[in-house]
Protein backbone atom coordinates (compact mmCIF):
# COMPACT_ATOMS: atom_id res chain seq x y z
CA UNK A 1 0.00 0.00 0.00
CA UNK A 2 0.97 3.82 -0.85
CA UNK A 3 0.44 6.41 1.38
CA UNK A 4 0.13 10.05 -0.17
CA UNK A 5 0.87 13.18 2.65
CA UNK A 6 -0.35 16.04 1.51
CA UNK A 7 0.16 19.91 3.49
CA UNK A 8 -3.31 21.29 4.01
CA UNK A 9 -3.08 24.50 2.00
CA UNK A 10 0.52 24.46 2.93
CA UNK A 11 1.99 28.26 2.10
CA UNK A 12 -0.72 29.84 4.03
CA UNK A 13 -0.12 26.64 6.99
CA UNK A 14 3.42 28.07 7.01
CA UNK A 15 2.06 31.83 7.60
CA UNK A 16 -0.45 30.75 10.23
CA UNK A 17 2.21 28.42 11.98
CA UNK A 18 3.59 31.81 13.38
CA UNK A 19 0.93 33.92 13.26
CA UNK A 20 -2.18 32.34 14.79
CA UNK A 21 -4.38 35.53 14.75
CA UNK A 22 -4.83 34.40 10.60
CA UNK A 23 -6.58 31.07 11.45
CA UNK A 24 -10.51 31.31 10.72
CA UNK A 25 -9.02 34.59 8.43
CA UNK A 26 -9.24 34.55 4.00
CA UNK A 27 -5.34 34.73 3.53
CA UNK A 28 -3.74 34.60 0.20
CA UNK A 29 -0.19 33.95 -1.36
CA UNK A 30 1.44 35.50 -3.92
CA UNK A 31 3.90 34.17 -7.00
CA UNK A 32 6.94 36.02 -7.90
CA UNK A 33 7.04 39.84 -8.39
CA UNK A 34 3.57 39.75 -5.99
CA UNK A 35 1.92 38.87 -9.35
CA UNK A 36 -0.85 36.11 -9.01
CA UNK A 37 -2.03 33.98 -6.12
CA UNK A 38 -0.64 30.98 -5.45
CA UNK A 39 -1.78 29.49 -2.30
CA UNK A 40 -5.81 30.57 -0.86
CA UNK A 41 -6.74 29.26 3.09
CA UNK A 42 -10.08 27.74 2.98
CA UNK A 43 -11.95 30.75 3.75
CA UNK A 44 -10.37 33.03 0.79
CA UNK A 45 -11.32 29.71 -1.81
CA UNK A 46 -15.13 30.54 0.00
CA UNK A 47 -15.07 33.95 -1.67
CA UNK A 48 -14.44 32.54 -4.78
CA UNK A 49 -10.97 33.95 -5.07
CA UNK A 50 -9.17 31.48 -7.87
CA UNK A 51 -6.02 30.20 -7.84
CA UNK A 52 -3.31 31.69 -10.56
CA UNK A 53 -5.81 34.99 -10.63
CA UNK A 54 -3.85 38.24 -10.59
CA UNK A 55 -3.74 40.16 -8.11
CA UNK A 56 -4.51 43.46 -9.47
CA UNK A 57 -7.86 42.21 -10.96
CA UNK A 58 -8.86 41.31 -6.70
CA UNK A 59 -7.69 44.32 -5.17
CA UNK A 60 -11.65 45.24 -4.78
CA UNK A 61 -12.20 42.12 -2.88
CA UNK A 62 -9.15 42.05 -0.89
CA UNK A 63 -10.21 45.24 0.41
CA UNK A 64 -13.95 44.66 0.78
CA UNK A 65 -13.45 41.36 2.54
CA UNK A 66 -10.50 42.47 4.41
CA UNK A 67 -8.57 39.46 2.53
CA UNK A 68 -4.67 39.43 4.55
CA UNK A 69 -1.79 39.05 1.14
CA UNK A 70 1.53 37.78 1.98
CA UNK A 71 4.14 37.64 -0.78
CA UNK A 72 5.74 34.55 -1.02
CA UNK A 73 8.29 33.63 1.35
CA UNK A 74 9.69 29.86 -0.04
CA UNK A 75 12.68 30.47 2.65
CA UNK A 76 10.45 29.89 5.45
CA UNK A 77 8.15 27.78 3.31
CA UNK A 78 11.34 25.17 2.38
CA UNK A 79 12.73 25.02 5.88
CA UNK A 80 8.74 24.23 7.01
CA UNK A 81 8.49 21.39 4.09
CA UNK A 82 11.79 19.81 5.59
CA UNK A 83 10.49 19.60 9.07
CA UNK A 84 7.19 18.13 7.86
CA UNK A 85 9.31 15.47 5.44
CA UNK A 86 12.16 14.41 8.49
CA UNK A 87 9.06 13.90 10.79
CA UNK A 88 7.48 11.66 8.03
CA UNK A 89 10.97 9.96 7.69
CA UNK A 90 10.56 8.92 11.05
CA UNK A 91 7.30 6.78 10.34
CA UNK A 92 8.42 4.89 7.64
CA UNK A 93 11.41 4.27 6.15
CA UNK A 94 10.90 4.45 2.52
CA UNK A 95 9.63 8.27 1.69
CA UNK A 96 9.32 9.60 -1.68
CA UNK A 97 9.61 13.18 -1.63
CA UNK A 98 7.17 14.25 -4.33
CA UNK A 99 7.10 18.18 -4.18
CA UNK A 100 7.34 20.91 -1.12
CA UNK A 101 3.95 20.10 0.12
CA UNK A 102 3.52 16.18 -0.69
CA UNK A 103 5.56 12.68 -0.27
CA UNK A 104 4.47 9.62 -0.85
CA UNK A 105 4.48 6.35 1.66
CA UNK A 106 5.31 2.80 1.19
CA UNK A 107 3.45 1.39 3.39
CA UNK A 108 3.54 -1.99 2.42
CA UNK A 109 4.32 -3.83 5.91
CA UNK A 110 1.96 -1.85 7.98
CA UNK A 111 -0.78 -3.86 9.42
CA UNK A 112 -2.93 -1.58 11.52
CA UNK A 113 -3.06 1.31 8.93
CA UNK A 114 -6.30 3.22 10.38
CA UNK A 115 -4.30 3.58 13.41
CA UNK A 116 -0.94 3.85 12.44
CA UNK A 117 -2.23 6.62 9.50
CA UNK A 118 -4.07 8.96 11.61
CA UNK A 119 -1.02 8.78 14.35
CA UNK A 120 0.94 9.92 11.36
CA UNK A 121 -1.31 12.90 10.41
CA UNK A 122 -1.82 13.68 14.16
CA UNK A 123 1.71 13.49 15.03
CA UNK A 124 3.04 15.55 12.05
CA UNK A 125 0.22 18.45 12.20
CA UNK A 126 1.10 18.42 16.09
CA UNK A 127 4.74 18.36 15.74
CA UNK A 128 5.19 20.98 12.83
CA UNK A 129 2.00 23.18 13.58
CA UNK A 130 0.94 22.38 9.54
CA UNK A 131 -2.33 20.16 9.30
CA UNK A 132 -1.41 17.54 6.61
CA UNK A 133 -4.06 14.96 5.01
CA UNK A 134 -3.30 10.67 4.28
CA UNK A 135 -4.81 8.82 1.20
CA UNK A 136 -3.73 5.11 1.51
CA UNK A 137 -4.25 3.05 -1.69
CA UNK A 138 -2.78 -0.06 -3.60
CA UNK A 139 -1.17 2.57 -6.40
CA UNK A 140 0.00 6.09 -6.23
CA UNK A 141 -2.70 6.93 -8.40
CA UNK A 142 -4.93 5.69 -6.26
CA UNK A 143 -3.42 7.13 -3.14
CA UNK A 144 -4.10 10.32 -4.73
CA UNK A 145 -7.42 10.29 -4.49
CA UNK A 146 -7.57 8.66 -1.42
CA UNK A 147 -5.98 12.09 -0.33
CA UNK A 148 -8.38 14.61 -1.95
CA UNK A 149 -11.27 12.41 -0.11
CA UNK A 150 -9.89 12.87 3.38
CA UNK A 151 -9.26 16.64 2.85
CA UNK A 152 -12.52 16.87 0.91
CA UNK A 153 -14.58 14.89 3.46
CA UNK A 154 -14.62 16.05 6.82
CA UNK A 155 -16.10 12.05 8.05
CA UNK A 156 -12.38 11.28 7.37
CA UNK A 157 -10.53 13.19 9.78
CA UNK A 158 -7.93 13.35 7.11
CA UNK A 159 -7.47 9.51 6.55
CA UNK A 160 -9.07 7.64 3.74
CA UNK A 161 -7.96 4.21 2.64
CA UNK A 162 -9.04 2.85 -0.49
CA UNK A 163 -8.59 -0.84 0.41
CA UNK A 164 -10.92 -3.24 -0.99
CA UNK A 165 -13.06 -3.25 -4.74
CA UNK A 166 -16.13 -1.78 -2.94
CA UNK A 167 -14.29 1.30 -2.44
CA UNK A 168 -12.05 1.22 -5.50
CA UNK A 169 -14.94 1.52 -7.87
CA UNK A 170 -17.32 4.27 -5.68
CA UNK A 171 -13.82 6.52 -5.81
CA UNK A 172 -13.67 6.38 -10.13
CA UNK A 173 -17.11 6.96 -10.19
CA UNK A 174 -17.24 10.14 -8.38
CA UNK A 175 -14.22 11.20 -9.58
CA UNK A 176 -14.35 13.65 -12.68
CA UNK A 177 -11.38 11.85 -15.43
CA UNK A 178 -10.07 15.94 -15.34
CA UNK A 179 -9.17 15.72 -11.65
CA UNK A 180 -7.16 12.74 -12.17
CA UNK A 181 -3.75 12.73 -11.38
CA UNK A 182 -1.69 13.01 -14.63
CA UNK A 183 -4.61 14.44 -16.72
CA UNK A 184 -4.31 17.10 -18.05
CA UNK A 185 -7.10 19.88 -19.70
CA UNK A 186 -6.09 18.84 -23.26
CA UNK A 187 -6.19 15.68 -22.24
CA UNK A 188 -9.89 15.29 -20.58
CA UNK A 189 -11.29 17.20 -23.39
CA UNK A 190 -10.12 14.55 -25.58
CA UNK A 191 -11.33 11.76 -23.33
CA UNK A 192 -14.68 14.02 -23.06
CA UNK A 193 -14.82 13.37 -27.00
CA UNK A 194 -15.14 9.58 -26.46
CA UNK A 195 -17.65 9.80 -23.86
CA UNK A 196 -14.64 9.50 -21.01
CA UNK A 197 -15.99 11.91 -18.35
CA UNK A 198 -15.10 9.78 -14.73
CA UNK A 199 -12.38 7.62 -14.06
CA UNK A 200 -14.47 4.92 -13.98
CA UNK A 201 -15.13 5.60 -17.73
CA UNK A 202 -11.92 5.30 -18.28
CA UNK A 203 -10.80 2.20 -16.94
CA UNK A 204 -14.05 0.48 -19.16
CA UNK A 205 -11.82 1.02 -22.23
CA UNK A 206 -9.58 -1.38 -23.40
CA UNK A 207 -5.86 -1.48 -22.64
CA UNK A 208 -4.72 -1.11 -25.99
CA UNK A 209 -7.25 1.95 -26.60
CA UNK A 210 -5.67 3.95 -23.86
CA UNK A 211 -2.40 3.10 -25.09
CA UNK A 212 -3.17 4.70 -28.56
CA UNK A 213 -4.96 7.50 -27.14
CA UNK A 214 -2.68 8.65 -24.33
CA UNK A 215 0.71 6.87 -25.15
CA UNK A 216 2.85 4.80 -22.21
CA UNK A 217 2.06 7.30 -19.59
CA UNK A 218 -1.82 6.74 -20.67
CA UNK A 219 -1.59 3.13 -20.08
CA UNK A 220 0.34 3.27 -17.14
CA UNK A 221 -2.20 5.58 -15.08
CA UNK A 222 -5.00 3.16 -16.79
CA UNK A 223 -3.17 0.24 -14.86
CA UNK A 224 -2.83 2.35 -11.58
CA UNK A 225 -6.80 2.75 -11.49
CA UNK A 226 -6.74 -0.61 -11.53
CA UNK A 227 -5.34 -1.53 -8.46
CA UNK A 228 -2.02 -2.56 -10.27
CA UNK A 229 1.23 -0.45 -9.27
CA UNK A 230 2.77 0.91 -12.69
CA UNK A 231 4.16 4.27 -11.53
CA UNK A 232 7.99 3.62 -10.77
CA UNK A 233 9.80 4.83 -7.45
CA UNK A 234 11.50 8.61 -8.53
CA UNK A 235 14.24 7.98 -6.00
CA UNK A 236 17.19 8.12 -7.99
CA UNK A 237 19.19 11.02 -8.65
CA UNK A 238 19.89 10.01 -11.98
CA UNK A 239 16.89 11.16 -12.77
CA UNK A 240 16.47 14.41 -11.08
CA UNK A 241 17.57 17.92 -11.57
CA UNK A 242 17.89 20.91 -9.67
CA UNK A 243 16.29 24.27 -11.06
CA UNK A 244 16.59 27.91 -9.20
CA UNK A 245 15.31 30.68 -11.63
CA UNK A 246 13.44 33.71 -10.92
CA UNK A 247 11.34 36.85 -12.66
CA UNK A 248 13.10 40.30 -11.90
CA UNK A 249 11.76 43.29 -10.15
CA UNK A 250 12.84 45.24 -12.70
CA UNK A 251 13.76 44.32 -16.00
CA UNK A 252 17.68 43.72 -15.98
CA UNK A 253 20.00 45.38 -18.71
CA UNK A 254 23.55 45.02 -17.98
CA UNK A 255 25.96 42.02 -17.70
CA UNK A 256 27.04 42.41 -14.29
CA UNK A 257 23.32 42.25 -12.71
CA UNK A 258 22.28 39.38 -14.44
CA UNK A 259 25.60 37.73 -13.30
CA UNK A 260 24.88 38.40 -10.11
CA UNK A 261 21.37 36.93 -10.17
CA UNK A 262 22.50 33.84 -12.05
CA UNK A 263 25.75 33.33 -9.41
CA UNK A 264 23.08 33.14 -6.67
CA UNK A 265 21.02 31.31 -8.69
CA UNK A 266 23.84 28.49 -9.05
CA UNK A 267 24.74 28.90 -5.50
CA UNK A 268 21.44 27.84 -4.51
CA UNK A 269 21.27 24.91 -6.92
CA UNK A 270 25.10 23.97 -5.50
CA UNK A 271 23.13 24.15 -1.28
CA UNK A 272 20.33 21.74 -2.33
CA UNK A 273 22.47 19.36 -4.15
CA UNK A 274 24.89 19.21 -0.71
CA UNK A 275 21.23 18.81 1.00
CA UNK A 276 20.62 15.86 -0.82
CA UNK A 277 24.58 14.53 -0.88
CA UNK A 278 24.36 14.26 -4.82
CA UNK A 279 26.79 16.23 -7.30
CA UNK A 280 25.75 17.38 -10.92
CA UNK A 281 27.85 17.43 -13.66
CA UNK A 282 25.73 19.34 -16.33
CA UNK A 283 24.72 23.27 -15.89
CA UNK A 284 22.26 25.11 -17.71
CA UNK A 285 21.44 28.78 -17.75
CA UNK A 286 18.70 30.35 -19.39
CA UNK A 287 17.78 34.04 -19.55
CA UNK A 288 14.54 35.53 -21.17
CA UNK A 289 13.19 38.92 -22.24
CA UNK A 290 9.90 38.61 -21.02
CA UNK A 291 8.18 40.23 -24.16
CA UNK A 292 8.46 43.51 -23.64
CA UNK A 293 6.42 45.85 -26.50
CA UNK A 294 9.51 47.80 -27.27
CA UNK A 295 11.60 44.41 -28.32
CA UNK A 296 10.47 41.00 -29.50
CA UNK A 297 11.19 38.15 -26.93
CA UNK A 298 14.16 36.32 -26.43
CA UNK A 299 15.14 33.56 -24.43
CA UNK A 300 18.36 31.63 -24.74
CA UNK A 301 19.93 28.93 -23.13
CA UNK A 302 23.38 27.15 -22.52
CA UNK A 303 24.46 23.94 -21.53
CA UNK A 304 28.04 22.71 -20.07
CA UNK A 305 29.33 19.50 -19.63
CA UNK A 306 31.93 19.78 -16.33
CA UNK A 307 34.45 16.97 -16.65
CA UNK A 308 33.87 16.39 -12.96
CA UNK A 309 30.52 16.17 -10.93
CA UNK A 310 30.36 18.48 -8.26
CA UNK A 311 28.51 20.20 -5.59
CA UNK A 312 30.79 23.04 -5.10
CA UNK A 313 29.51 26.51 -5.00
CA UNK A 314 32.67 28.35 -7.01
CA UNK A 315 32.65 25.47 -9.45
CA UNK A 316 29.00 25.77 -10.61
CA UNK A 317 28.78 29.91 -10.59
CA UNK A 318 31.84 29.70 -12.67
CA UNK A 319 30.61 27.37 -15.35
CA UNK A 320 27.04 29.48 -14.80
CA UNK A 321 29.52 32.71 -15.79
CA UNK A 322 30.94 30.81 -18.46
CA UNK A 323 27.44 29.75 -20.10
CA UNK A 324 26.03 33.29 -19.64
CA UNK A 325 28.78 34.69 -21.40
CA UNK A 326 27.69 32.15 -24.62
CA UNK A 327 23.89 33.79 -24.76
CA UNK A 328 23.82 37.42 -23.04
CA UNK A 329 23.74 40.10 -25.71
CA UNK A 330 23.44 44.00 -25.14
CA UNK A 331 20.54 46.38 -25.50
CA UNK A 332 17.95 43.38 -24.26
CA UNK A 333 15.97 44.24 -20.80
CA UNK A 334 15.89 40.73 -19.26
CA UNK A 335 13.07 39.72 -17.19
CA UNK A 336 13.87 36.14 -16.01
CA UNK A 337 17.06 34.28 -15.54
CA UNK A 338 17.47 30.41 -14.21
CA UNK A 339 20.36 27.58 -13.81
CA UNK A 340 19.14 23.84 -14.03
CA UNK A 341 21.70 21.39 -12.33
CA UNK A 342 21.08 17.61 -14.27
CA UNK A 343 22.67 14.48 -14.52
CA UNK A 344 23.32 13.90 -10.77
CA UNK A 345 24.98 11.21 -9.07
CA UNK A 346 24.89 10.41 -5.36
CA UNK A 347 28.21 11.45 -3.50
CA UNK A 348 29.16 8.01 -2.69
CA UNK A 349 29.25 6.80 -6.45
CA UNK A 350 31.88 9.50 -7.28
CA UNK A 351 35.52 8.28 -8.25
CA UNK A 352 38.01 10.67 -7.43
CA UNK A 353 39.77 11.97 -10.73
CA UNK A 354 43.63 11.56 -11.14
CA UNK A 355 44.03 14.50 -12.97
CA UNK A 356 41.64 17.01 -10.62
CA UNK A 357 44.08 19.66 -9.29
CA UNK A 358 41.69 20.76 -6.55
CA UNK A 359 41.66 19.53 -3.38
CA UNK A 360 37.88 18.03 -3.02
CA UNK A 361 38.07 16.81 0.63
CA UNK A 362 38.84 20.37 1.81
CA UNK A 363 36.25 22.06 -0.60
CA UNK A 364 34.00 19.44 1.15
CA UNK A 365 34.49 20.41 4.88
CA UNK A 366 34.59 23.89 3.50
CA UNK A 367 31.21 23.80 1.88
CA UNK A 368 30.02 21.64 5.23
CA UNK A 369 31.25 25.05 7.40
CA UNK A 370 29.79 27.48 5.29
CA UNK A 371 26.11 25.29 4.82
CA UNK A 372 26.10 25.01 8.47
CA UNK A 373 26.89 28.80 9.60
CA UNK A 374 24.03 29.59 6.59
CA UNK A 375 21.59 27.99 8.33
CA UNK A 376 22.06 29.22 11.79
CA UNK A 377 22.30 32.73 10.35
CA UNK A 378 20.38 32.58 6.85
CA UNK A 379 21.40 33.21 3.64
CA UNK A 380 23.65 35.49 2.53
CA UNK A 381 25.78 35.26 5.52
CA UNK A 382 28.14 33.90 3.36
CA UNK A 383 29.03 34.03 -0.59
CA UNK A 384 30.70 34.49 -3.15
CA UNK A 385 31.60 37.78 -4.40
CA UNK A 386 29.93 37.17 -7.89
CA UNK A 387 26.68 37.38 -5.79
CA UNK A 388 27.28 40.89 -5.18
CA UNK A 389 23.85 42.63 -2.78
CA UNK A 390 20.88 41.88 -4.97
CA UNK A 391 19.62 45.00 -5.01
CA UNK A 392 19.14 45.30 -9.00
CA UNK A 393 17.35 41.99 -9.36
CA UNK A 394 15.17 40.71 -6.64
CA UNK A 395 12.02 40.18 -7.19
CA UNK A 396 8.90 42.16 -5.82
CA UNK A 397 7.92 41.03 -2.58
CA UNK A 398 6.05 43.88 -0.70
CA UNK A 399 4.50 41.91 1.75
CA UNK A 400 7.13 38.77 3.02
CA UNK A 401 7.05 37.44 6.07
CA UNK A 402 9.69 37.22 8.23
CA UNK A 403 11.94 34.31 8.15
CA UNK A 404 11.43 32.90 11.22
CA UNK A 405 13.35 29.51 11.02
CA UNK A 406 16.32 30.65 9.37
CA UNK A 407 17.27 33.76 10.41
CA UNK A 408 18.32 34.74 14.04
CA UNK A 409 17.19 38.54 13.35
CA UNK A 410 14.00 37.51 12.34
CA UNK A 411 12.85 34.99 15.20
CA UNK A 412 9.17 35.33 16.29
CA UNK A 413 8.91 38.14 18.90
CA UNK A 414 6.43 37.18 22.08
CA UNK A 415 5.43 40.18 24.12
CA UNK A 416 4.45 39.96 27.81
CA UNK A 417 2.08 42.44 29.58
Amino acid sequence: MYGLVDCNNFFVSCERVFNPALNGKPVVVLSNNDGCVIARSQEAKDLGIPMGEPVYKLRDLIKKENVIVFSSNYVLYGDMSDRVMKTLASFIQEIEIYSIDEAFLRMHEINELPQYGRHIVETTTKTTGIPVSLGIAPTKTLAKLANHFAKKYPGYKRVCIIDNEEKRTKALEITPVGEVWGVGRRTAKMLAGHGVLTAKDLTQKSRSWVRRQMTVTGERLWLELQGIPAVPDDNDPERKQICTSRSFGEPVKDFDTLMEAVANFAASCSRKLRKQQSRARTVLVFISSGGYKAQPHFHQSHVINMSFPTSDTSDIVITSRSALEKIYQEGIAFKRAGVIVSDLVQETDVVPDLFDTKDREKQKRLSKAIDQITKKNGDGIIKVATQGNGKNWVSKRQFTSRRFTTNLNEIIEVKVK
